[in-house]
């Protein structure tokens, strides 16, 4: 992979970055508002499984597909055909996706009570839990439409390297959510309306720049499209992977409902700590990944395989350099990062015990999902999107059997724990199996580079944990010391350890400023 694919990667993946650590700062404050107001109970536990319905719905149709079979053709179809075939061809996707997600709509207002059910067993003992949680899902139901059509917006626009709206819409579903909890105060109608908002805005934004770029909707005047055909044959098996991966999802929260076993408020409790492990996952992994797809997917339509081994190793290095010390971080600091960031209000010292103990268990498979993410995008962009769903099938079947054991002695914290395992598991048994699909590959480098960034992790992990033992402070002057303590202990261990990922990130920074790694003039500027 040349240099300048690598800086072109490097500037798309920090702006997708950038904006979504904006929409994950301000999800974080929506968590806030929303752990405050309603602490793990009644109405925390019916808003994370009425919202997990939709969210498993538009990951079937919509967002997980636009990754797995929209991106790579919509890239393949700019590339190689006119704008008005491109163009022709999104109408075509248009039609197909507005009647089918009409219909999933409608189905799941009318069979909600089933559904949710099904989703939350555990909530049948009671009544007035699940029959908040069925009031609430069909309510938000058709958030399904509106965030599926988004998502099908960020495809074309992504297929088309057009980053920056796409990204920044999230920060637009959040913002409608605090703003309306606040207003409504306790109950669903805030939540209800916020996200309903949300979903509408997320789709608008993106709008205008679509028409910019040339779209012109034509409504149902052709459902039939060659293309079409190539998408469907994608997105079935990446149907089946999404859905496995919302499963596994879904199977925490399926055990987290039965309280009498694991604990009053499990659902919540698995919700909150799992948006903390989400944080860095989709600053850095998500916009990673979703930088990578198109390059993967326009090296794989040249069969130019070399090219693909080095940007699939430049990602796995980077995520080894974020993802190994926010793994150690978050481990060490659970307890610290609950209680700053949740505890008050209805938030209670037992919803910070519990969250710290599962935080700390997922954040043992922190480094395996952002490694996952990057090999998936490779898979898919090789137009495979078999093989993650028989990873992603194997991976359930063990969350399932793990959950079932490590439910009664670990209570919460062994569900999160089985999520550790099974992901790791999954991960490393996706990466052989790429390797065996695309050959020889530099695992000299790959290991080399995770051994040292996994030292120096560990001796920041060190000084975290011992500065946390010994500070008396304030909670949010506390955290704050500890985590610029971890960064600065982090990278000076890098040096230490000569981790050349940190070099590659300062040469990059100095690029951006025009100045050498000396601080130099370039040549080129002279």
């Amino acid at each position: 992979m040349s240099s300048q694919t690598n800086k072109t990667i490097a500037k798309s993946a920090s702006l997708i970055g950038f904006a979504t650590l904006c929409s994950r700062l301000l999800g974080f404050v929506r968590d806030v508002v929303i752990a405050r107001l309603f602490g793990v109970y009644l109405y925390a536990q019916a808003f994370v499984i009425a919202f997990k319905i939709p969210n498993l719905l538009r990951d079937f149709v919509a967002e997980g597909a636009a990754n797995a079979a929209l991106v790579p053709v919509f890239s393949e179809y700019s590339v190689k055909h006119t704008k008005e075939e491109f163009w022709e061809l999104a109408n075509v996707v248009l039609n197909l996706l507005l009647i089918i997600l009409t219909i999933i709509t409608v189905l799941g207002i009318i069979f909600s009570p089933i559904i949710v059910r099904l989703i939350a067993p555990g909530f049948i003992v009671s009544p007035e839990k699940l029959a908040t949680t069925i009031k609430l899902n069909r309510i938000i139901f058709p958030y399904i439409l509106l965030i599926s059509l988004a998502a099908y917006s960020m495809a074309i626009l992504n297929s088309l390297k057009h980053f920056s709206i796409p990204a920044f819409a999230p920060c637009l579903l959040n913002i409608s959510i605090i703003v309306f909890a606040l207003i409504f105060g306790e109950g669903i109608a805030g939540l209800a309306t916020g996200i309903l908002v949300g979903g509408f805005l997320q789709l608008a934004v993106q709008i205008p720049i679509l028409y910019k770029k040339g779209f012109r909707p034509r409504f149902f005047k052709q459902l039939r499209h060659p293309a079409a055909k190539t998408i469907g044959r994608l997105m079935l098996p990446r149907i089946f992977n999404s859905g496995i991966y919302q499963l596994n999802n879904f199977v925490d929260s399926i055990f987290g409902s039965f309280a009498w076993i694991v604990g009053e408020g499990a659902v919540a409790v698995l919700y909150f700590s799992y948006r903390i492990i989400q944080f860095p996952l989709g600053i850095f992994s998500t916009a990673l990944s979703q930088v990578l797809l198109p390059t993967f997917s326009t090296q794989a339509l040249d069969d130019n395989l070399d090219s693909l081994k080095q940007t699939l190793t430049f990602g796995l290095r980077a995520v080894f350099f974020v993802m190994l010390p926010a793994s150690l971080g978050f481990m060490v600091l659970a307890q610290a990062i609950v209680s700053t960031l949740f505890e008050g209000g209805r938030f209670d010292l037992y919803s910070t015990n519990l969250t710290a103990q599962a935080l700390f268990f997922y954040s043992i498979g922190l480094l395996a999902y952002g490694v996952t993410k990057v090999l998936q995008s490779c898979f898919f962009a090789l137009k495979d999107t078999v093989t993650p769903t028989k990873v992603a099938f194997m991976a359930l079947i063990i969350n399932i059997i793990l959950n079932s054991v490590l439910m009664f002695p670990l209570k919460v914290a062994g569900l999160a724990l089985a999520t550790s395992i099974s992901g790791i598991t999954s991960c490393a048994v996706l990466f052989f199996m790429l390797l065996r699909k695309i050959g020889a590959f530099p695992l000299k480098i790959i290991f080399v580079s995770f051994l040292k960034v996994l030292l120096a992790s560990l001796g920041m992990a060190l000084v975290c944990f011992f500065m946390a033992q010994n500070l008396i402070l304030g909670k949010f002057l506390k955290l704050g010391i500890l985590i610029i303590s971890g960064f600065i202990s982090y990278i000076i261990f890098c040096l230490i350890f000569r981790v050349s990922e940190l070099q590659e990130l300062w040469r990059w920074l100095m690029t951006k400023k025009g100045l050498s790694p000396k601080g130099t003039v370039p040549e080129s500027q002279g």
